[in-house]
């Protein structure tokens, strides 16, 4: 979802110099002003003009990774209906190297794309000590009724500015594979294996028990056991951050109930012992070396896809988490350095509309952030072929009902990172546990001092 010096790093999306005339809320005023040139024109060669060129605007929107605008033909679209609107696309591939630039330019207050992305990982610190460099949506009227009410909450500042608007959300299920689940005697069927994690993240352990009995020798029940972790603490109202700003990790029910089980796991020999994300990961998905991905969001149908292949096709599947929690989700925000903060509000206010977030599920596969495009038959009914049989968007819409409203911490990151490596020297070192949470409580004093 993500220019020369910055043309190195980014990939950049130009469109066609055709003429544009002032966007749709302008358009009377722009035909008038045209008009009243052209008059003027006649009585006059010397006239400078007041519409022309100087009517045509270009609205630069940054993004990392793949947040669909372009692959649907949102801009396209857009530009159509506004013709003085020109949209480039500045777009990075890996939000690390994304935010460490954005953080410069915005404490710099330049370099900056009219519109910019922002990581639900990263709200906190842009609602925080940099809520200044962000146009409060507020100030333009801008409707946000229709979005779930806490990701406008994640958005807002101590003052109640809203400083963006929210892209996707990533409510979770459970990505199984059924082949494996056949050999194992264990049911295929979305709708049955959901039944068998009704129970909670305990059920979801006792099937892997069964599994790891019967299942073929070199395949693991689930990738990791800090995908464990991450399903289940993504699931408490509170995490890591209290709603006062406070770190709470080391107090928190949701940490130490998926520290708990997630050693379950590990110790159970249930894992393949994985770092997610890594080379290692990748291969591993794509070898088909374990079975499950206990959370498992819409974008996560991508990266299986992606890794998996032909090899994969048809033999994933998705069932309802115990637990249903939110992984993921994005913003985009107007920078107050942008020269035309009215068009690139109305642009934001468009791109994030109930109607662009539906085509942009249908399109890309992240799933809306809007309440109102969750109950689309768009949304409702969606499937993907890569997943047969699999009813993907009333899983995910069941699961963004009973997502909890979480208070986010600008350390967040850094804190689940902290800990899931931890569970990495348990699982591929053995490490013992204690000395594991010491150390990461360790690291995390060194850190969260700096």
């Amino acid at each position: 979802m993500r220019q020369e010096d910055d043309d190195v790093m980014h990939n950049t999306t130009r469109t066609t110099n055709r003429p544009r005339r002032r966007a749709a809320r302008a358009v009377a005023v722009g035909l008038t002003a045209t008009l009243a040139t052209a008059l003027l024109g006649a009585c006059s060669s010397d006239d400078d003009g007041g519409g022309g060129d100087d009517d045509n605007i270009t609205l630069r929107v940054g993004v990392f990774g793949q947040f669909g605008y372009e692959e649907a033909g949102l801009y396209d679209e857009y530009m159509e209906a506004n013709p003085n609107i020109t949209i480039e696309q500045d777009s990075t591939t890996e939000n690390a190297d994304y935010i460490a630039q954005l953080r410069t330019r915005l404490g710099q207050n330049s370099g900056l794309a009219d519109i910019q992305a922002i990581e639900v990982g990263n709200i906190a610190e842009m609602t925080s000590e940099l809520s200044p460099r962000w146009v409060d949506f507020n100030e333009y009227d801008v409707d946000t009724s229709h979005f779930v009410p806490w990701k406008i909450d994640q958005a807002t500042d101590a003052d109640g500015r809203v400083i963006g608007l929210g892209t996707d959300i990533g409510p979770t299920g459970i990505c199984y594979r059924t082949d494996y689940f056949e050999q194992a005697g264990l049911p295929t069927e979305s709708e049955a294996v959901s039944e068998l994690f009704a129970g909670g993240w305990e059920d979801y352990i006792a099937v892997g028990e069964d599994f790891a009995a019967n299942a073929p020798d070199d395949v693991a029940y689930l990738d990791s056991a800090g995908g464990m972790f991450n399903a289940v603490v993504s699931a408490f109202e509170e995490r890591y951050t209290n709603e006062a700003g406070e770190v709470i990790y080391q107090e928190s029910e949701g940490v130490q109930t998926a520290w708990d089980l997630s050693l379950q796991v590990a110790d159970a020999g249930l894992t393949d012992q994985q770092q997610q994300f890594t080379p290692e990961w990748e291969r591993a998905l794509a070898n088909g070396a374990f079975a499950t991905l206990p959370a498992c969001p819409a974008w996560m149908l991508t990266t299986i896809q992606s890794h998996a292949g032909d090899a994969g096709a048809g033999v994933w599947s998705m069932a309802r988490s115990p637990e249903p929690s939110n992984w993921g989700g994005s913003f985009i925000g107007v920078t107050d350095a942008s020269e035309h903060k009215e068009e690139a509000v109305a642009l934001a206010e468009w791109l994030t509309a109930p109607e662009q977030q539906a085509k942009i599920f249908a399109n890309a596969g992240n799933f809306p952030s809007s309440a109102t495009a969750q109950e689309t038959e768009e949304v409702q009914n969606a499937t993907n072929e890569y997943f047969p049989g699999t009813q993907i968007g009333q899983i995910l819409s069941t699961a963004a009902a009973e997502i909890p409203s979480t208070p986010i911490g600008p350390n967040d990151q850094i804190i689940q990172e902290s800990i899931t490596n931890g569970l990495v020297t348990v699982e591929q070192q053995g490490n013992d546990p204690d000395s594991a949470w010491d150390g990461v409580v360790s690291a995390l004093d060194n850190a969260l001092a700096e």
